[in-house]
Order: C-alpha cells, then sequence, then structure tokens
C-alpha cells in the first residue's frame, strides 16, 4: 500500500488522483470517477469533490493508497 501525505485536514478526491499519479489529469480523474473505477474505503465513489481524510483508502486496479496527513 503506498502512502499519499497531504497538507491540511482534507483532499478531493480528484486531486488525490492526480497526486498518486492514478490520473493524468483532471478530465482523466473525472473520468475514472464517473465510470466507477474507483473505490474509496471499499466503497465505489462517484463524487469527485469527496474529500478524503486522514486513513482514508483510495483503491484503484491492483493500486491501493492510504492517504495521510
Amino acid at each position: 500500500m503506498h502512502e499519499l501525505k497531504i497538507d491540511g485536514e482534507y483532499i478531493q478526491l480528484d486531486k488525490a488522483l492526480k497526486l498518486a499519479d492514478i490520473a493524468q489529469t483532471g478530465g482523466h480523474a473525472k473520468f475514472l470517477i464517473q465510470e466507477g473505477l474507483v473505490i474509496v474505503n471499499g466503497d465505489v465513489e462517484h463524487r469527485r469533490g469527496k474529500k478524503l481524510r486522514d486513513g482514508d483508502i483510495i483503491s484503484f486496479e491492483n493500486m491501493k493508497i492510504i492517504i495521510r496527513s
């Protein structure tokens, strides 16, 4: 599992996907989320503005990323 360090209390899902190099652009992140390809804490997430906080886990394909503040 990889860690994604954030500054502040939260990060939005689409921005986290870009920082984790899962999505190349915001449009790509939006596409992945809308297609139901991104899992947050075990559930499919369709909101690109979903606020992720310390301990939240993003799953995409074979990759898992834990948010750390």
